[in-house]
């Protein structure tokens, strides 16, 4: 029966897709599997495939055209099967959804035609029954369990009557009745646009980071604490290192390179920051999932090195580099961009010699890393010296991680990063 290739959702904040190129031509057949056009999210450029044999009767969407979710891309005949008429609806079946990570998210609802359009690098799911569940994004579940909403309760404005974070925040709560808060500020409206000044709309990547970011910052009490350590050792040691990887033929290292490793080893040594806020809980993770920072056109991207406690300095090196070229140039994966359990953002190599970094939700900690910086310092002789020093900040969830418990995570990370041949221990 005639079918829908409908717009899939292939990432977790992904409202609609940019449909790039068009990989096969009205009147080819296709089978199950094959790549039937290139679509680009707020985060990525993806694949997607067929679900079902057929031929491609018609594009009901020109390349360059942005598509909400569950939106028509194509429509797909069976065999020897003819065109519906004009306002001829195809039959309907049960309608096939996409996830690119198997999650909380509840599918968007089915639309009138079967879909036939699902991303490459994940298994095409059925729906499950809904049941009376609700449908929340997980961020939005977060935030309503943490202020006593009750979900049921809620009418969602995002993709397909999904509730969204700003529809929780908006709600009132079930928890003791509190004092009211103050009113809001009103929002200051941007200055008029003048001669020579130019009006940029928000790409997909930069609305999804104003508005996880804001969330952050508006229902995370962050915290922040700092310290400076001699980055002497790290450089000698590094120094060393890349010697004799090139008289090897190998690779060199960079100084990012032994901070990640340093932040990893830290942090198993530390598992309590290595969590997540949960309304009635704290999840603690068993594996250190470590998301990285890297700067894109429009915006910035986490991709992330799974199980890094399992990693070698030499494999945690070749993953960052090959994610980081990857995400500049939007053919990450899904998965290698969701998951993070831990973020570690660098400017070093930007001259900022320090800064404090917003959380990147549901984490509960994220590590800013400056340049390292020549300096007068005072020795242990009490002798004033050159020195080269490295500023270091954490950002927490007050919720889940203590002062007390970022210090110690903190001096381990000093200690490491003092003593670099501890990393490889």
């Amino acid at each position: 029966m005639a079918k829908y290739i409908e717009m899939p959702k292939l990432s977790d904040t992904m409202t609609e897709g940019t449909l790039l190129k068009w990989k096969k031509k009205e009147g080819d057949k296709v089978a199950t599997g094959d790549v039937i056009a290139e679509v680009e999210t707020d985060k990525a450029t993806m694949e997607v495939e067929a679900f079902d044999d057929g031929t491609i009767h018609k594009f009901l969407v020109q390349e360059g055209s942005k598509v909400q979710i569950g939106g028509r891309l194509a429509l797909l005949l069976s065999k020897g099967e003819t065109a519906p008429k004009d306002g001829e609806e195809p039959a309907t079946e049960s309608a096939k959804t996409t996830s690119a990570k198997a999650d909380t998210i509840a599918p968007p609802a089915a639309p009138a035609a079967e879909s036939s359009g699902r991303p490459a690098p994940a298994k095409a799911s059925a729906s499950p029954a809904t049941g009376g569940r609700v449908k929340a994004s997980p961020l939005a579940r977060k935030i309503a369990a943490a202020n006593g909403v009750d979900l049921s309760s809620l009418t969602g404005t995002g993709p397909s009557g999904r509730i969204i974070a700003k529809d929780v925040e908006s709600a009132p709560t079930s928890a003791s009745p509190k004092a009211p808060a103050a009113s809001p500020a009103p929002a200051i409206a941007a200055a008029p646009a003048g001669a020579g000044d130019q009006r940029i709309a928000l790409s997909g990547m930069r609305r999804v980071i104003a508005e996880r970011l804001l969330t952050s910052k508006t229902t995370i009490p962050h915290f922040y604490l700092n310290i400076e350590v001699d980055a002497g050792p790290l450089m000698k040691f590094r120094g060393e290192a890349n010697a004799a990887s090139e008289a090897a033929g190998g690779p060199k290292l960079t100084v990012n390179d032994f901070v990640l490793k340093a932040v990893i080893a830290a942090a198993a040594k530390v598992p309590a920051v290595n969590a997540s806020f949960a309304g009635d809980a704290i999840i603690q993770y068993g594996s250190i999932n470590l998301a990285v920072a890297v700067a894109v056109d429009d915006g910035l991207v986490t991709p992330v090195i799974r199980d890094a406690q399992k990693k070698t300095l030499r494999e945690i090196s070749e993953l960052v580099k090959d994610l980081a070229t990857r995400a500049r140039s939007k053919k990450l994966k899904p998965e290698e961009y969701q998951g993070g359990t831990i973020t570690v953002s660098n400017l070093g190599s930007y001259g900022i010699d320090s800064f404090s970094a917003i959380i990147n939700p549901p984490q509960a900690m994220i590590i800013a890393v400056g340049a390292i910086v020549k300096k007068p310092v005072v020795n242990a002789k009490d002798e004033i010296v050159a020195g080269q020093r490295l500023a270091i900040g954490l950002s927490a969830d007050h919720r889940v991680v203590d002062g007390a418990v970022g210090a110690q995570y903190l001096a381990e990370l000093r200690k490491l990063i003092e003593s670099p041949t501890l990393m490889l221990l």
